[in-house]
């Protein structure tokens, strides 16, 4: 609808991962939109999200909020409802955690690009505050806390008109804890940026690209790596660093920690690599994408969305069991095996950028369309009325 006004809302610009290159490609489809965001890290996003007008919350004011941002999880329902979203006309939420339970103007639609419903206060309680990773003190208090989140996250499921999943598998999640149906647009992967580089061919190291927290699993990625002898390369940071370093002195595994790197380095390393590894259960995960988007095979467990996105046996292998033993046997098969990297680039290409914009354009009209229709529906009951009233 020309002459709209739109509002995107996002939980938090902290670093730019899967969610961020999702609102990047929609914020280019409205490039005039106003940004809501609980807060903002300045210079850790994209020149194109760092431009857009903005609004944040008032936890972009509290205490070291840019480093434990997470810590004020409690405060994030009543800083996300405060948000002005009179005088828009759609609103566009990309959520996985508060900010899908914006509240909007009674006329306004409101699309929400749902990349999971809150793990931590559903199903992953204890990977993320069980006893084991903040102590059993603090995990005693958080499952009430996390218990009344989840509540709160059920109830304001129906602020939303449509949801958008960002797999089959997130969109079973939204069916199970939200009650309500989605559809499935897969995330956009750069497949201009990401692409094979002929005149580097893969080394026997491994490569591991993740967020290091608990339900990641990267230390069955170190402990199969140091099982066959393999050299394996960790891009990413979180909580889990230190111990997942203790880890691997402990195993004389040989792992080389990178910490988060530019995107170019990052290409470098996806196009070096003899594969690489995902052991953990992902929504969707674009890291497998991008890699099969340079023309390289993954290792990724059967669960979750990487079932919507590897094709077993022709663009990696899918490890059917969480095990260590598993991973390490097919780190060895996915090495003496021979992998045509244009049928895996060529695979990633459908879910290409242009791909995402068109898919989610055609929804946002399909709801304006229905708007239009109800509007017009609703007209053509009145207006017998108005006339009976008229003719008295």
């Amino acid at each position: 609808m020309r002459g709209q006004r739109v509002a995107l809302v996002h939980d938090w610009l902290t670093g730019m991962r899967g969610g961020e290159k999702v609102l990047e490609a929609i914020a280019e489809l409205y490039p005039d939109a106003t940004l809501h965001t609980l807060l903002h890290v300045r210079g850790t996003v994209s020149p194109a999200l760092e431009r857009l007008s903005e609004r944040r919350s008032f936890v972009q004011w509290l205490p070291a909020s840019a480093h434990n941002y997470r810590h004020y999880l409690p405060v994030f329902p009543t800083a996300i409802e405060q948000f002005d979203l009179d005088g828009y006309d759609l609103v566009i939420s990309t959520s996985h955690c508060a900010a899908k339970s914006v509240v909007k103007a009674g006329s306004a639609r409101h699309i929400c690009y749902c990349h999971s419903p809150m793990r931590y206060a559903w199903d992953q309680f204890n990977a993320y505050f069980g006893p084991d990773v903040v102590g059993p003190a603090r995990s005693r208090w958080l499952r009430p806390v996390l218990a009344r989140l989840a509540r709160w996250d059920r109830d304001t499921a129906g602020r939303v008109d449509r949801y958008v999943a960002n797999s089959h598998y997130v969109a079973g999640r939204i069916r199970r804890y939200y009650n309500r149906g989605s559809t499935v647009v897969h995330p956009p992967v750069d497949t201009d940026f990401y692409r094979p580089e002929p005149r580097s061919g893969p080394e026997h190291r491994f490569l591991v690209v993740s967020a290091l927290v608990p339900y990641k699993r990267v230390e069955v990625a170190i402990t199969a790596c140091a099982r066959i002898g393999a050299p394996l390369t960790i891009v990413g940071r979180g909580p889990e660093t230190s111990r997942l370093r203790t880890l691997a002195d402990s195993l004389g595994a040989d792992v080389t920690f990178a910490g988060w790197i530019e995107n170019d380095e990052v290409r470098e390393l996806y196009r070096r690599s003899r594969a690489v590894i995902m052991p953990g259960v992902e929504d969707f995960g674009m890291v497998p994408v991008e890699a099969q988007a340079c023309g390289r095979p993954v290792v990724v467990l059967a669960e979750g969305g990487a079932l919507e996105s590897v094709v077993d046996g022709v663009t990696g292998i899918l490890v059917r069991d969480a095990s260590v033993d598993a991973f390490a046997e097919a780190l060895g098969e996915v090495s003496r095996r021979s992998w045509d990297s244009g049928a895996i680039r060529a695979h990633a290409e459908t879910f290409g950028t242009a791909r995402f914009k068109e898919e989610f354009r055609r929804i946002v009209d399909d709801v304006d369309a229905r708007e239009n229709e109800s509007n017009a529906a609703s007209y053509a009951q009145r207006s017998p009325k108005h006339a009976a009233r008229e003719n008295k």
